[in-house]
């Protein structure tokens, strides 16, 4: 069994959307790849890990957040 978790930064959900479009410009100005993600980023991310090909990736943060935090 692995186990790892991911943190998404800003996604664009409906719960994110009805911020005003200023502050999601503010907030997608500060991201280095430019934008807010996606829920099908962190989908991707999910199909992933959840197959053989990440059988050996375990005990892992993975941030979904286009370089917010670096």
């Amino acid at each position: 069994m692995t186990v790892n978790v991911i943190a998404p930064g800003y996604i664009t959900t409906r719960m994110t959307e009805k911020l005003a479009p200023e502050l999601s410009e503010k907030l997608a100005d500060q991201i280095p790849l430019g934008r807010l993600g996606r829920p099908e980023d962190v989908a991707s991310l999910i199909r992933f890990l959840a197959g053989d090909r990440a059988s050996y990736i375990t005990g892992q943060v993975l941030q979904v957040d286009g370089g917010l935090v670096m």
